[in-house]
């Protein structure tokens, strides 16, 4: 099995629709033999990642959540707040979510690079 690396331009595409198809070049859900238990999947390099867009009011409504595990620690990130402070994270929590939950979501995950 051979890896390509995909280059991918971010500038102007949404954010969700644009994590869909870097999903699927990590699965390697675009080669003929695709299998869903072998990871298969290739490189992908995201560019101008600080440009990517965010339809409706996601910019200021959403939030992201994350729980330390004692009473009361839970934390709040607002979606803007991630977006200024490291873009690169929203795109990677947002592929994440759409990889299988499995083993190999980790390795999956470590394929993906932002310049």
């Amino acid at each position: 099995m051979k890896r390509e690396t995909h280059t991918i331009d971010a500038s102007g595409k949404i954010l969700g629709r644009f994590a869909t198809e870097i999903a699927v070049l990590l699965r390697g859900k675009n080669k003929p033999d695709f299998i869903p238990n072998k990871d298969m999947g290739d490189f992908v390099v995201v560019k101008n990642i600080n440009k990517i867009e965010v339809t409706g009011k996601k910019l200021e409504k959403k939030i992201y959540y994350h729980h330390s595990g004692y009473l009361g620690g839970l934390k709040e990130t607002p979606l803007k707040k991630l977006f200024e402070k490291d873009p690169g994270e929203v795109l990677k929590r947002a592929v994440f979510g759409m990889l299988p939950k499995n083993k190999l979501r980790a390795k999956q995950i470590k394929r993906l690079k932002f310049e």
